[in-house]
């Protein structure tokens, strides 16, 4: 039973420690982390922002390219239905 006692008291004082520890260092490294996290979240948005800008010029021209695709056909089927 001494052993079992012994651990526990050991873990107790380490939680204790752990959670003073945090609490002092807390009010200074969470601005920190704040700052560091906006700037990453703002570069994730701004890239995906570009991405989908991008993506949409893409179809935009993908698009483009079957309409004339399309209209040359047309043109062809009607040329060759005058002769």
């Amino acid at each position: 039973m001494g052993l079992l006692d012994d651990g526990l008291k050991k873990n107790v004082l380490l939680g204790l420690a752990v959670g003073l520890g945090t609490s002092v260092v807390a009010p200074f490294v969470v601005p920190i982390l704040t700052v560091t996290t906006r700037a990453f979240f703002k570069a994730t948005i701004k890239s995906g922002l570009l991405l989908y800008e991008k993506g949409k010029e893409i179809v935009a021209e993908a698009a483009e390219l079957v309409e004339d695709t399309v209209a040359e056909a047309k043109a062809e089927l009607e040329e060759a239905g005058k002769k």
